[in-house]
């Protein structure tokens, strides 16, 4: 039988492989999580995220220096706060937890791209995302306070904002105190497409969260694509500089269908459960972790994402820089 094209004759070898792979993964790509904690002096482990530490203030320079050794260009800060209050007032003092990592950051690699995560839950007694009014969050309340608090991260130095709490107009808030203060320049990553995920389990450890209870009346329902896509283009119109979908991995088509709908920057965020099945199941001996790590991040890549934020950025760094 006479084949006229066999797809075969390109993945013979490596570098035929390499040669024509459609979807590339880069270091640049990468932005790396890191968690803060106040008044603590050593590392606390989180036994639900092997390898992943919260880091007493006076290691995050030594954590920043480390990512740009590693050829990584961005991190994001996120801190557990020992100064919870119902509105998390911390967040938006110039002396707290948030803007004393930022300056830390900044000043340990000046050129590295320090993203703050601009919400409200790990700085609240309650653990929810906003001011609380009748058992829920009061979204104009809680933009009010967010208006507050990117000022703040503006004048610490911070590079990005990035605000994760999901309230209707969060976009068009956060620009308007930017901009009236004399911070046009400061980018927005938005959360523009955030479930409410059973991924996050992990991370709730992660960040000492007392929350208990639901996000369901503010984060997205995971059975709705259509609304999820609505989020993200509304976003846009707001002034919205980069997207981002979270999680990631069961949210691909998600990355797809914005991807058609806009060309701004699009991220997605690989979260924590992702990341501890990846763990776990590799500890277990169930699978090659590592290589799923790269089979996960190139799976992002391919339905369209430009950057991922990701607890594998160091270890997935040295695979790409090992290579020739």
């Amino acid at each position: 039988m006479q084949l006229t094209h066999r797809f075969r004759r390109l993945r013979r070898t490596s570098a035929l492989r390499d040669l024509v792979r459609e979807t590339q993964l880069s270091v640049n790509d990468l932005i790396l999580p890191i968690f803060v904690e106040e008044d603590i002096d050593t590392p606390v482990e989180i036994r639900t995220l092997p390898g992943i530490r919260r880091y007493p203030e006076t290691m995050l320079p030594g954590v920043i220096k480390e990512a740009h050794a590693a050829g990584i260009k961005a991190v994001i800060l996120f801190g557990i706060s020992h100064n919870k209050d119902t509105i998390g007032a911390d967040s938006w003092d110039e002396n707290g937890l948030m803007a004393r990592m930022i300056r830390s950051a900044k000043e340990a690699v000046p050129e590295m791209v320090v993203i703050s995560d601009n919400c409200f839950c790990e700085y609240t007694s309650h653990g929810h995302c906003g001011v609380i009014c009748d058992h829920d969050v009061d979204n104009d309340k809680t933009l009010l306070n967010l208006q507050q608090q990117v000022v703040v991260a503006a004048k610490a130095g911070v590079d990005m904002i990035a605000p994760s709490g999901m309230m209707d107009g969060m976009i068009a808030a956060i620009r308007e105190a930017l901009d009236s203060n004399g911070f046009e320049h400061i980018p927005v990553m938005s959360y523009s497409t955030k479930f409410s995920s059973n991924y996050y389990g992990p991370f709730r450890e992660a960040v000492d969260s007392s929350f208990n209870g639901t996000r369901d009346s503010y984060q997205l329902d995971f059975g709705n694509r259509k609304e999820a896509l609505a989020e993200s283009l509304r976003d846009v119109e707001e002034g919205a500089d980069i997207l981002m979908v979270k999680p990631g991995i069961a949210y691909l088509d998600l990355l797809s269908d914005i991807r058609r709908h806009t060309h701004h920057p699009l991220a997605v965020y690989q979260v924590s459960g992702e990341y501890a099945m990846i763990k776990f199941a590799d500890q277990a001996g169930a699978i090659d972790g590592k290589a799923l790590m790269m089979e996960n991040l190139i799976a992002f890549k391919r339905a369209g994402a430009d950057l991922i934020i990701t607890y594998f950025a160091l270890e997935a760094a040295a695979v790409l820089n090992s290579r020739p």
